[in-house]
């Protein structure tokens, strides 16, 4: 955005020296310059330089790039010309022509201009309907809290209160939960505002067999974290999709509150203090989804999950969920499991692959394991330590740096459905501590 902004103010530069030099018709010349180079609008400058451009064509002169007469324009033109038009620039444009070079990002950077836009922006409200003028509201401002600044002082306080009143802003929207999931309720609303920040970066390279997941006749498909989901042609080996799944929790300041460029910091987490000695081990809430293109499959919610410090192995504490051999709490899945991709052209579904938004709240009601991430269904590699049952065995595992799921489901031929017949989430106990402030 800078370097665009920077290039239609050089061209407008060019138009200006090219109108102040030797040529017939100098004097009119000189006027349309003063008449169009300091009237606002991109649309205005542009015309000022096209008409310098069309003088130069009928002077029969060599025509020269804006960037190799950039050095002597800067130049050339006094401080004072270039506050006059930063003057009738707003914020972003202001913030943008910083960013040309360095005399333009200390004359950006005036105080008397930053004061000008933040009285503008951040006026008292006033009972009546009667609106002072920009001149006005600036002129209300003591002179010496301006002088007494140091360059750039009100720039600062304009974008330190413009992010201050976004965070507000977006946290009257996010405040209303959702009772189930812990998840405010106007998130889908809340990222309509479109902003653009870096939420993460992926490196296509690491597409090999240990990240694919699943295949059907024309494509396949492989999973990298945190929730990308790439299609790749069989034949061809060119990509065909690229699809996204990320959880909603921080979704909106990840989107909002960071930059193109570098991504939002979570603040640091301040444990919560409790007396109980097996604090962090209980009191745990899980919704669980699995779905694919707007079909969901499974959605339950598992309250009151605990666990013992004897249940501690291999710095993962063990929730069990659904058990095994608890026949009550088995659930079966509703429809034909399979994973939805359409491109352009083709469409298909490769089956018993589908999207897995893990959500898990702690005693106090807050997330405390978030994911959201494409997972498939295989054969396990040795057979599950319980009751047997008339029918294949398939499971599902989820890993990450917080912890790990393990879903065991078995095919029901005569129903034609999937049946979960065990759920263990595997917590990491240094999550634990650092959530908590344990020490287990």
């Amino acid at each position: 955005m800078a370097t665009g902004r920077g290039r239609i103010l050089q061209q407008h530069w060019l138009g200006l020296q090219t109108l102040r030099g030797p040529s017939r018709g100098g004097g009119a010349a000189r006027g349309r310059a003063r008449t169009f180079g300091f009237r606002r609008g991109p649309g205005v400058k542009c015309s000022a330089g096209s008409a310098a451009l069309r003088c130069h064509a009928r002077g029969g002169r060599r025509w020269e790039s804006p960037f190799s007469c950039r050095s002597g324009l800067l130049d050339g033109m006094p401080s004072e010309i270039l506050l006059k038009i930063f003057s009738y620039l707003d914020a972003v444009s202001l913030l943008c022509a910083g960013c040309v070079s360095r005399r333009f990002y200390h004359l950006a950077n005036d105080n008397f201009i930053w004061i000008r836009i933040y009285s503008t922006a951040f006026s008292p409200t006033r009972s009546n309907w009667k609106v002072n003028s920009v001149e006005k509201i600036a002129v209300s401002v003591s002179f010496l809290s301006v002088q007494d600044k140091e360059a750039g002082y009100w720039k600062k306080e304009y974008i330190t209160k413009q992010i201050a009143s976004v965070k507000a802003a977006l946290a009257d929207i996010l405040k209303p939960v959702n009772p189930y999931t812990g998840l405010p309720v106007k998130t889908k609303e809340a990222l309509r505002l479109r902003w653009h920040s870096l939420i993460a970066k992926y490196n296509l390279s690491h597409l090999t067999v240990s990240t694919m997941i699943g295949c059907d006749r024309l494509i396949r498909i492989f999973c990298l974290h945190p929730g990308l989901l790439v299609g790749v042609w069989k034949k061809e080996e060119e990509l065909a999709f690229v699809m996204a799944n990320l959880h909603f929790h921080h979704l909106v300041e990840r989107s909002t509150l960071g930059s193109a460029t570098i991504p939002y910091e979570l603040p640091p987490h301040s444990p919560f203090l409790d007396d109980s000695p097996e604090y962090g081990l209980h009191g745990y809430q899980l919704h669980v989804d699995l779905h694919s293109g707007g079909v969901f499959y499974l959605c339950g919610t598992f309250r009151n999950l605990f666990t013992k410090k004897g249940n501690i192995e291999n710095g993962h504490v063990k929730l069990i969920v659904i058990h095994l051999k608890n026949n009550r709490e088995h659930l079966p899945l509703i429809g034909k499991v399979g994973l939805s991709w359409k491109t352009d052209i083709l469409d298909g579904c490769i089956k018993s692959c589908s999207m897995m938004d893990v959500t898990l709240l702690d005693e106090h009601g807050k997330p405390f394991w978030c994911f959201s991430s494409p997972v498939c269904m295989r054969s396990p590699a040795t057979p599950a330590d319980g009751p047997s049952f008339l029918g294949q065995t398939y499971s599902v595992d989820y890993v990450d740096a917080e912890g790990r799921v393990h879903v065991e489901l078995v095919w029901i031929r005569e129903t034609e459905e999937y049946l979960i017949v065990n759920l263990v989430l595997y917590l990491s106990i240094a999550k634990i501590n650092r959530w908590f402030g344990t020490e287990y």
